[in-house]
């Protein structure tokens, strides 16, 4: 009988081409999939990104059709202090503007805090704010995703007399009687988030200042 050897199933070479093997099939599944999915994907972020700026206007509607509600809002470039360009966004109607919501970004306690503003005609006055993304502690910090707290922005000014930016987020509560001459500018603190709300103050300065969009905003004045 010859002697030949046997094939041996748990040899180190066969368990790494069966490992090998296996590692192709799967990336190959792997990419297909994310081929396929990446229309959807990109679909999805897209919707998002114009619910939020639609809740900021005050426009999204319970069971909406976020794509024909959105059609009523028109992207614009404007072009910044340093070259950039960033992309705003207004809500005319019968051609006339009601809104302008501008993008604003900056540092929180824990990332960067990422938000739109809108702001009435005039150039100044306070129509919505919302942040959609942030790492702000839970229970503290992110009562800025709070409506309640949103709610209080509204109609407030982010230029006093001399446009220069004064909205702010205090420390505590805004005192709301006639000795308080400020405050038209401040918004309520956050309960045990003193960094946060400075967060939020230093970063909406910044796009409402010459470096973001305050240029933008002046000409509509």
């Amino acid at each position: 009988m010859p002697d030949k050897k046997s094939f041996d199933r748990d040899s180190i070479s066969n368990t790494l081409t069966v490992a090998i093997g296996l590692s192709l099939i799967c990336s190959v599944l792997v990419a297909s999939a994310a081929i396929v999915l990446k229309p959807k994907q990109l679909k999805n972020q897209e919707e998002y990104r114009q619910r939020i700026i639609l809740e900021v206007a005050g426009l999204m509607q319970p069971g909406g059709d976020i794509t024909a509600l959105f059609s009523g809002i028109q992207a614009e470039f404007v072009t910044l202090a340093n070259g950039d360009s960033a992309e705003i966004y207004l809500q005319k109607k019968g051609g006339e503007l009601q809104q302008i919501i501008l993008p604003i970004s900056g540092p929180g306690l824990w990332s960067t805090m990422r938000g739109y503003l809108s702001v009435a005609p005039d150039g100044n006055t306070v129509k919505g704010v919302r942040f959609f993304e942030h790492g702000e502690t839970p229970g503290l910090g992110d009562q800025i995703d709070k409506a309640d707290w949103r709610d209080l922005w509204v109609g407030k000014h982010l230029y006093d007399g001399d446009n220069s930016p004064r909205i702010e987020v205090v420390r505590g509560f805004v005192l709301r009687d006639a000795s308080n001459t400020d405050a038209i500018y401040q918004i309520d603190g956050l309960s045990g988030a003193t960094l946060t709300g400075n967060g939020v103050t230093k970063l909406v300065r910044h796009w409402i200042g010459p470096q973001g969009f305050g240029p933008y905003l002046e000409s509509l004045k």
